[in-house]
C-alpha cells in the first residue's frame, strides 16, 4: 500500500529519486516543484511565488507515512497483541490496495510518457522511485514488527504461529492427512516447457514456482502451483493454539504433486496488478453490466508488484520477471511472510485477554429501546457518535421503525458499501414488501466491494424496491437516508445524514458521527437531491446542503476567506480523512498568512505543509491512530472573540475527487448544543496524548513527547463521554463535559516555540501574538522522532528461535 488507500495508483530504475528517501531508516521528502495558483485570485493574501516550490507534499508518499503510523501502532507494546495483528493487516491490506490503485496510476502515466509533474513537483518516474524506497524500508519495518515482536508474543500468550520444521511428528501427521484429503485434490501443478507457456497469474494470489528435475535424464523443468483462495491462510491444529501457514504445509509435500521427479527448490511469490475499475463513457445503458465487465478486466490488468521470496536464485527471479510482465524496479525481494493480510484469522480469535476491552456502543438516552424515533426527531435533532453510541440502537433502528410504521408513505436511502449482510438492507427489503415506495441509490463502482455491493442491488431489485445506480462520471459518496411520514393532512420528512458508510461491520471498527433531524429545508435538499440522482443527472445547487460537485467547493473557499478576513480572531479546524486539493491548501496558507488560527485533523493523506515561514505559521496538523480508525469528517469556521461557530459535518474530504469527481453532502449544524458537542470533540482530538502525531514543515511525523502522569487519549475520552451520556443530564440536555476534561492542556506544542495552548480552544482563546518562527526542533520541543528500525538484518518465515 498503501494504501489506503487506503487507502482504500517505467524507466527500470530501482533507486529512489530526490523525492524519497536518501538514507536508510530515514525519510525526508523533498518537494521540487508546485503547481501555479490558481488564475482570476485575487493579489490580497496570495501565496508569495518564492514560497511556491514547497508548498505541497506528495499526495502518494504521504499516504506512505499514515502506512507507518500505522505500523507503529503495531509496534507499540502498550497495545493488546491481537490489536497489534489487526494493525499489521490494516497496513498489509491498504498496501496491497495502494498497488492496486495508487502505484497503477503511477504505471498508467510513465506508460503514457506523462512528463508533467504532480504538484508537488515529482515527475511520474521520480514518484514511482520514491514509492518503491519508501515502500521497501516500510515492509522490512513490518518484517522486524512480526518476527521480532509479535509472533514471540503470540507465542508466550499461548497462540503459536509455526512452520513445518518446528512441528512434532503428531503435528505433521495430523497436516499430511488433512493436505491429502482437503488440499491436495484443489491443486493443479503446471508445467512451463515449449509445450506449455507460463500460466497467467491471478491478482493477489499466493503461488509456488517449483524447479524439477528428471532423475534418469537429468532434464530440468520448472513448474508453477497456485495455492487456491479457497483455502485458509492459516491452518489450525486440533490442539487449538498452533497456526501453519498454508504455504508451508504444501511446499512440504510438494513432491507428492511431481512423483518420479526430484525437487530441486520451491518459492513462493504474488503478483498484485493494476485493480482500478472504470466505467467507460457512453457504457451506461446497463451499468450492473459494465460494472461487471470491469470486475472480470480487472482479473487481467498489468502487472504493478512482483512479491517473492528473497532467496530465489537469480535466473528464476528473471524468468518471473519476465513472464509476469512487471517492471524490474517494482520488485520486492521479501524476507519475511508474503502475504501478511492471512493473519486475520489471528486478530480474530475469541481470546480476550490478548484483545482490547470489548465495547458495545451505548443506547443514545434520546432513543431507548421502544422509543418512537418520529415523535423525538419532532421535538430535536440527535447527534449520534459511532461505535462510542450504538450503531444498531440507532441508525439500524431508525430503518426498522420505518419499515414498520403504517404511517411512513416512502423512504429513500443512498448505498455505498453497504456490505454483503446489511441489516439496513434488510429494513429497506421489508418496508418495500409491505407496500412503501422504496428508492434506493446504489454505487456499484465501491472499489473493491463490487462483488457485495451487486449482489446487495440484486436482493433489492427481487423485492420491488427501485434501485438507481448513480452516475455514470461519477461516483455517489454521500451518505443518508430520507423518511417520508404522513399524519392526516400533513407529510413530513425525517433524515440520517452521516459520514460512514451504512455497514454494521465499520460501524465497530470505524468512527463517524450522524445527524437525526426533521429540518425541513434539509428534508427537501436530501429529496430532490436523491430524484435529480435518480433522473441520471448531477444535482442543482441546494438550500441547505454543501454540496459536490456544485457547491462545495466555492462555499468551502468562501468560509475559508471570511476566517481570512477576520484575521487574529479567524479560526479553522477541519477534521477530515484526506487533505490534498491544492486550490484549498493555498486558501489555508493565505488565512494563515492573515493571522488566521488553522487547526487540521487529518487521518490519512495531507499534502500541505505546516509551520513553514511566511506561509503557514498558523497552521498545525495531526493525526490521530487510536484503536477506531478516524474516519468523520467534521468542518468548523469561527469561534474567537464572541464570533459563532459555524459547524458542518458530512462526507466528503477536502480532495480534487471528493470536490470535483463525486457526489458529496455536507450538513450545516443549527442546533447550538449538538454544535458545542462537536466543538468538544475537535477540541478532544486537538490534546497531545499517546496516539497523536505531529506533521513538521519538513513533512516528516513526530509524537508529542510523554506526558507524566496518566495521558489523555481522544478515543478513550470519547468512551467515557458516551458512557456518562446515559446517566443524569443537565438542565441543557449535556452531560458535565468540561468535568471529563482532566488533563490541562500542554504549554509550547503549538505552532511557535513561545508557551501557547496547545489546542486553541475554538470557542474561547486564539494565539496571542503572531507567530514568527517555525515549529522547533526535537531537542526544543522534548518530541521524539520515530524512524523504523533499520532492516538489515535478514529474516527468515518463521525461524524466530534458531
Amino acid at each position: 500500500m498503501t494504501d489506503p488507500a487506503a487507502t482504500k495508483g517505467g524507466d527500470g530504475s530501482s533507486e529512489p529519486s530526490s523525492g524519497g528517501d536518501g538514507s536508510a531508516g530515514h525519510r525526508r521528502l523533498v518537494v521540487l516543484g508546485s503547481t501555479s495558483d490558481t488564475p482570476g485570485r485575487s493579489a490580497e493574501g496570495a501565496v508569495p511565488s518564492a514560497a511556491a516550490a514547497a508548498r505541497f507534499i506528495n499526495r502518494e508518499l504521504s499516504w506512505l507515512d499514515f502506512a507507518e503510523r500505522l505500523l507503529h501502532r503495531a509496534d507499540d507494546a502498550r497495545t493488546p497483541l491481537l490489536e497489534r495483528v489487526r494493525f499489521l493487516v490494516l497496513f498489509s491490506e491498504g498496501l496491497d490496495q495502494f498497488f492496486e490503485v495508487g502505484v497503477a496510476a503511477t504505471e498508467d502515466q510513465i506508460a503514457a510518457g506523462i512528463r508533467s509533474s504532480s504538484p508537488d513537483g515529482l515527475t511520474p518516474h521520480e514518484q514511482r522511485a520514491a514509492i518503491i524506497g519508501r515502500v521497501e524500508e516500510l515492509v522490512g519495518f513490518r518484517t522486524e514488527i512480526l518476527l521480532a515482536g509479535v509472533v514471540p508474543a503470540l507465542a508466550a500468550g499461548g497462540v503459536v504461529i509455526a512452520g513445518w520444521d518446528e512441528l512434532g511428528p503428531s503435528a505433521r501427521q495430523e497436516l499430511s492427512d488433512r493436505f491429502d484429503r482437503l488440499i491436495f485434490p484443489t491443486l493443479t501443478p503446471l508445467a512451463v516447457d515449449r509445450a506449455h507457456p507460463f500460466p497467467y497469474i491471478s491478482n493477489l494470489c499466493l503461488n509456488l514456482v517449483v524447479r524439477v528435475t528428471d532423475p534418469q535424464t537429468g532434464d530440468g523443468r520448472v513448474a508453477q502451483v497456485k495455492v487456491p483462495p479457497v483455502l485458509p491462510r492459516l491452518l489450525e491444529l486440533s490442539d487449538g493454539r498452533t497456526f501453519v501457514p498454508v504455504e508451508e504445509v504444501l511446499a512440504a509435500h510438494v513432491g507428492q504433486l511431481f512423483p518420479s521427479m526430484r525437487i530441486d527448490g520451491h518459492f513462493a511469490f504474488r503478483v498484485t496488478r493494476n485493480a482500478d475499475v472504470f466505467r467507460e463513457e457512453g457504457d451506461v445503458t446497463d451499468a450492473l453490466a459494465a460494472v461487471e465487465l470491469q470486475l472480470h478486466r480487472r482479473r487481467f490488468g498489468q502487472a504493478v508488484r512482483l512479491e517473492v521470496a528473497s532467496d530465489i536464485p537469480r535466473d528464476l527471479l528473471s524468468m518471473l520477471v519476465d513472464e509476469v510482465g512487471v517492471s524490474r524496479s517494482n520488485v520486492s525481494l521479501v524476507e519475511g511472510p508474503i502475504d501478511v493480510t492471512g493473519l486475520a484469522i489471528i486478530a480474530a480469535l475469541d481470546r480476550p485477554e490478548l484483545s482490547p476491552p470489548k465495547w458495545s456502543g451505548v443506547i443514545p438516552v434520546e432513543f431507548p429501546a421502544g422509543a418512537d424515533f418520529f415523535a423525538e426527531l419532532d421535538g430535536r435533532d440527535v447527534l449520534v457518535h459511532h461505535p462510542y453510541q450504538s450503531y444498531s440502537a440507532s441508525v439500524e433502528a431508525f430503518l426498522a421503525a420505518a419499515a414498520a410504521d403504517e404511517h411512513v408513505l416512502a423512504i429513500k436511502q443512498t448505498l455505498y458499501r453497504a456490505g454483503g449482510s446489511s441489516p439496513v438492507v434488510d429494513w429497506l427489503i421489508r418496508a418495500s414488501r409491505s407496500g412503501k415506495e422504496v428508492t434506493a441509490v446504489v454505487e456499484l463502482q465501491a472499489q473493491f466491494d463490487e462483488r457485495s455491493t451487486i449482489d446487495c442491488a440484486r436482493a433489492l431489485e427481487e423485492a420491488g424496491v427501485q434501485v438507481v445506480y448513480g452516475l455514470c462520471d461519477m461516483k455517489v459518496h454521500a451518505k443518508m437516508c430520507l423518511v417520508v411520514r404522513a399524519r392526516g393532512d400533513e407529510v413530513r420528512r425525517y433524515c440520517h445524514i452521516g459520514t460512514g458508510n451504512y455497514n454494521p461491520e465499520t460501524a465497530v471498527a470505524y468512527e463517524d458521527l450522524g445527524l437525526f433531524t426533521a429540518d425541513a429545508g434539509i428534508g427537501s435538499d436530501i429529496g430532490e437531491l436523491i430524484n435529480l440522482l435518480a433522473g441520471s443527472r448531477p444535482p442543482d445547487a441546494s438550500d441547505v446542503l454543501m454540496t459536490s460537485p456544485v457547491s462545495m467547493r466555492s462555499a468551502l473557499l468562501a468560509a475559508i476567506d471570511e476566517e481570512r478576513l477576520a484575521g487574529g480572531n479567524g479560526r479553522i479546524v477541519l477534521k477530515v480523512n484526506s487533505l490534498t486539493d491544492p486550490e484549498v491548501i493555498d486558501a489555508l496558507y493565505r488565512a494563515s498568512r492573515a493571522g488566521t488560527t488553522v487547526d487540521l485533523i487529518v487521518r490519512e493523506r495531507c499534502a500541505l505543509r505546516p509551520g513553514v515561514p511566511q506561509l503557514s505559521e498558523r497552521i498545525r496538523v495531526r493525526s490521530v491512530i487510536g484503536r477506531y480508525l478516524e474516519h468523520s469528517r467534521i468542518f468548523c469556521f469561527g469561534g474567537p472573540a464572541g464570533r459563532t461557530a459555524r459547524v458542518l459535518i458530512g462526507s466528503a474530504d477536502v480532495t480534487e475527487r471528493s470536490l470535483d469527481r463525486r457526489v458529496e453532502v455536507m450538513v450545516p449544524i443549527r442546533d447550538p448544543s449538538i454544535a458545542a458537542r462537536l466543538v468538544d470533540i475537535l477540541d478532544w482530538a486537538l490534546r497531545d496524548g499517546p496516539d497523536a502525531w505531529l506533521l513538521g514543515p519538513d513533512g516528516g511525523w513526530s509524537r508529542p513527547a510523554p506526558i507524566e502522569g496518566s495521558p489523555f487519549r481522544f478515543q478513550r475520552h470519547c468512551h467515557e463521554w458516551a458512557t456518562a451520556s446515559i446517566g443524569p443530564r443537565s438542565s441543557a440536555g449535556r452531560v458535565g463535559l468540561r468535568a471529563l476534561q482532566v488533563v490541562p492542556a500542554r504549554e509550547g506544542t503549538g505552532c511557535t516555540p513561545t508557551p501557547v495552548p496547545e489546542a486553541v480552544p475554538i470557542r474561547r482563546a486564539t494565539l496571542a501574538q503572531p507567530v514568527t518562527s517555525v515549529v522547533p526542533g526535537p531537542e526544543a520541543r522534548g518530541v521524539r522522532e520515530v524512524r523504523p528500525p533499520s532492516t538489515g538484518r535478514r529474516w527468515r518465515w518463521l525461524l524466530r528461535r534458531r
